[in-house]
């Protein structure tokens, strides 16, 4: 893995990397808060399992500060304001399920969307990563799959009532998904991701956690196609 980006000559310090990076570091840096924020709202609707979720949100804080050191490495400021835009659909969702108490909602959001998501970017970015960043990206994606993990769990335990609201929620959520894909493409671009790559990684996570959960083959391709209308 280390080779490929020395294979493909990524200059760290270019001016050029170091504008698409205080998009992509902000966007990584915001997307941990948010869910370190999105665990601790979680904790307070599902009580009995308080003390999973806070260990989750702490993890994700931890992360957070990981991210914020690859950023100071490479002496780039995050444009932390576009960050908060980016996430601002997936956001106001979330919030808004909250507060009307729909937990499954709040969990495809936060468990199944935006890990997948993280994951995905998390795997494609480690192979063209600096160094430092390199070793702090690995230690993040290890967790990242209990966090996945854990919405699996809760959701395949609870499937059948919590099947026609896991539609109604990736129906809504999963093309804002390809938005945000769409916006990235030239900054990920530029730091050696291919969208395409980022697509199908996130594709199959989120394929094979809807599977785990208890959908079936032609459900799940259903449930995708969702997204791929939107791009």
């Amino acid at each position: 893995m280390q080779q490929v980006a020395a294979d493909l000559e990524i200059d760290f310090k270019s001016e050029k990397y170091k504008d698409a990076y205080s998009r992509i570091n902000a966007i990584v840096i915001e997307g941990e808060q948010e869910a370190y924020e999105n665990y601790i709202q979680l904790a307070q609707l599902l009580p009995e399992h308080k003390e999973d979720l806070i260990r989750l949100s702490k993890m994700e804080s931890r992360h957070k500060k990981g991210f914020e050191a690859c950023g100071k490495n490479l002496e780039v400021a995050p444009d932390m304001q576009f960050a908060k835009e980016f996430f601002a659909g997936l956001h106001g969702n979330f919030q808004k399920a909250a507060a009307e108490g729909k937990v499954v909602t709040c969990l495809l959001i936060q468990s199944l969307i935006i890990e997948c998501f993280a994951i995905a970017a998390y795997n494609i970015y480690i192979p063209v990563a600096d160094d430092f960043a390199r070793k702090i990206t690995e230690g993040v994606v290890k967790d990242e799959y209990s966090h996945l993990n854990f919405g699996e769990v809760w959701l395949q335990k609870n499937f059948a009532a919590s099947k026609a609201e896991l539609e109604a929620a990736n129906s809504q959520n999963l093309p804002i998904v390809w938005k945000m894909l769409n916006q990235v493409e030239q900054d990920a671009a530029i730091l050696a991701m291919e969208k395409e790559a980022l697509v199908e990684d996130f594709m199959i996570q989120y394929g094979e956690a809807l599977g785990n959960i208890g959908f079936t083959t032609r459900e799940i391709m259903r449930l995708s196609a969702h997204g791929l209308k939107a791009a």
